[in-house]
């Protein structure tokens, strides 16, 4: 995969596909915030080194899920002023997609400025399935410019418009953050320290079956959390209660287990889970083992015991991935084992990585420090995808000639 390096910069129009994909809330004046700006902050490394090669920086982005027509709710005008403050100079946001704005704005630029075209999402070709469709507003990018960077781990393995499409018409590049991103899972895939272990929650084992699939003859442990470890203790022939459970993978699971068994993988399962019958803040909640789960009640989180065991069994580890939590950390009473999970693989001497999405979320709001993890991904659907060992749309188009 060709670099930043390899750009000759200066002079030239350059459409770089951030993701700028921020939470958004309302404060209490009324007025929209952004409630998490990482993303932001994970883009301006690129952003800022074209701009002071001398490049005009033009950033296409998406926000939110607007029906293919302009949304004040989902303008990128928070992310604009963002971004802004973070890189200390102006950037000017284009009131449309590839109109008129856009087309001003963009020949109005000088060399070192950096502009946005408003949310591609507001143009439904950007996420068509007609491939005709989504190469015409592609190439009314492509006219606007001189070369592509493709900067937004968290959107490559879509193929749209401003990921792929576009990528295909102009010389094309990767950013500082996807080649980041890339080499760090290339490297988890391809040849890991041991013992290298693979920490997976969320909800569903359907949501991490390739990712299990693909990753269990490369791993030492494969520890299993939240929702989805429910299914794996009815596959052991335990009782779940009212835990969220995938009767359709049962069948599948057991023969995940069994192929762990001959691979000689180390299984790791909650021994201990908390359970209440209600989720909500002030939710009575007791701990019981895996073997005492009361019919009438739901398993929201790991247990002490399984923590002190996760724990365990990261401790000596040189390699890590860890996706997806281990309980609702959302809510208090189910948040502590995410909490420790979080700590554990922070505290590891090696390479720890953390996988984008809920597992990102959850640092943030539980206050956990970046400063611990090694890499913490801003792609969870990218990071799954590339954990899958999956094709991904919009960084097979980079390596196209």
């Amino acid at each position: 995969m060709r670099s930043l390096d390899d750009l000759e910069a200066t002079g030239r129009t350059v459409l770089v596909r951030s993701d700028l994909n921020v939470p958004l809330g309302i404060d209490e004046g009324g007025a929209t915030v952004i409630t998490d700006d990482s993303r932001i902050r994970a883009s301006v490394g690129t952003v800022r080194r074209l701009s002071e090669a001398g490049a005009r920086v033009v950033v296409l982005a998406h926000l939110g899920r607007p029906r293919g027509t302009p949304d004040s709710a989902y303008s990128l005008a928070p992310a604009a002023a963002r971004l802004a403050e973070l890189l200390g100079h102006p950037v000017t946001l284009a009131l449309d997609v590839s109109g008129p704005s856009a087309r001003a704005v963009v020949g109005g630029m000088a060399n070192g400025d950096v502009a946005m075209l408003e949310n591609v999402r507001f143009d439904a070709r950007e996420t068509s399935t007609v491939t005709d469709e989504r190469k015409s507003l592609a190439a009314e990018w492509a006219a606007l410019a001189d070369a592509f960077v493709s900067d937004g781990f968290g959107v490559v393995h879509r193929e749209q418009a401003s990921v792929s499409d576009v990528a295909r018409l102009l010389p094309s590049y990767p950013g500082d953050l996807v080649r980041s991103e890339v080499s760090v899972f290339s490297a988890v895939l391809a040849d890991p320290e041991r013992p290298y272990a693979v920490v997976l929650g969320g909800s569903k084992v359907s949501d991490k079956l390739g990712v299990i699939e693909h990753l269990l003859p490369r791993v030492d442990r494969l520890i299993i959390g939240g929702g989805m470890c429910f299914t794996f203790l009815a596959a052991q022939g335990y009782g779940v209660g009212r835990s969220l459970l995938e009767a359709e993978m049962v069948d599948t699971v057991r023969g995940l287990i069994s192929e762990a068994a001959d691979l000689g993988v180390e299984l790791v399962l909650p021994v201990d889970v908390v359970v209440a019958s209600d989720i909500s803040d002030d939710a009575a909640t007791q701990v019981v083992g895996v073997d005492a789960i009361p019919v009438d009640q739901m398993g929201l989180d790991i247990g002490p015991a399984s923590i002190a065991l996760f724990r365990d069994r990261l401790a000596d580890t040189r390699t890590v991935v860890w996706n997806g939590p281990m309980g609702v950390f959302e809510k208090a009473p189910f948040a502590a084992g995410t909490r420790a999970v979080a700590k554990a693989v922070a505290g590891i001497s090696g390479l720890s990585v953390v996988g984008g999405g809920d597992s990102a979320a959850a640092l943030h709001l539980l206050g956990i420090p970046d400063e611990g993890f090694t890499h913490i991904s801003t792609g969870g659907g990218a990071s799954l995808e590339f954990l899958e060992g999956r094709t991904l749309p919009g960084l097979d188009a980079l390596n196209e000639e």
